[in-house]
């Protein structure tokens, strides 16, 4: 009788090992088999923001950057798109017309934040001296009103989520581009300047310039204009 309990316990603790023995990745026959049910779905095509290739650059614009992250290749380019489409939906939300995308301004933007990142700072004006109008006139002149909205941020790093205390992602230029409107939205000036709140003229048109660093750092540009 005693041999017969022992060996009753013996098979329930046999039982008990196969049941509760943790799954290995070499239990699958490739990480494909593997549900991540935290990661983002890809960016969807982003609404063309406007000219590309305006007749007047900065010098300085650096162009199209992008970074790799788990769910896509983010490009700077995208993540312009969405921010001006973002930027306008809430505009609208307060009855405001949408800005005109501006392909020169937009060069002078991107050009700013390639020099933050290149040159390690981030202020609206830089170690020269030159503030946004100043950067703006050494390209063109026919903006009589300029304003100018920067964010930092990061890809593929744990950041503070705008407006609450909990912590997010950015792994896609749709979720990198509602974070920096979020960010804007949630600062009293840079709300004031997107929603017109800023007590001179009404913007007519704008343009986005982000630029894409190796380490996953995101700066942005977002500068408003009123033509003569």
């Amino acid at each position: 009788m005693r041999l017969l309990v022992f060996a009753l316990l013996v098979a329930a603790l046999l039982v008990a090992t196969v049941t509760l023995a943790p799954i290995v990745l070499e239990d699958f026959d490739s990480l494909e088999d593997v549900e991540i049910v935290d990661r983002p779905a890809p960016s969807a095509d982003p609404p063309p923001a406007g000219e590309r290739d305006p007749d007047v650059t900065d010098p300085a614009d650096p162009g199209e950057s992008s970074y790799e992250t788990d769910v896509e290749t983010v490009t700077s380019d995208a993540v312009e798109d969405f921010v001006h489409a973002e930027v306008n939906d809430r505009r609208a939300d307060h009855d405001l017309e949408p800005l005109q995308w501006d392909g020169t301004v937009a060069s002078v933007s991107r050009a700013h934040s390639h020099d933050m990142a290149d040159r390690d700072y981030f202020a609206h004006t830089n170690p020269d001296g030159d503030d946004p109008f100043d950067r703006f006139s050494a390209v063109d002149d026919y903006c009589r009103a300029y304003g100018e909205n920067i964010a930092l941020t990061w890809l593929d790093s744990p950041v503070d989520r705008p407006g609450n205390d909990e912590a997010t992602t950015y792994q896609t230029a749709e979720g990198l581009a509602e974070g920096l409107v979020d960010q804007w939205m949630n600062s009293t000036e840079h709300r004031k300047a997107i929603l017109e709140e800023h007590g001179g003229p009404a913007w007519d048109r704008g343009g986005i310039g982000v630029y894409l660093a190796d380490d996953g750092g995101v700066y942005a540009t977002h500068n408003f204009c009123t033509v003569w």
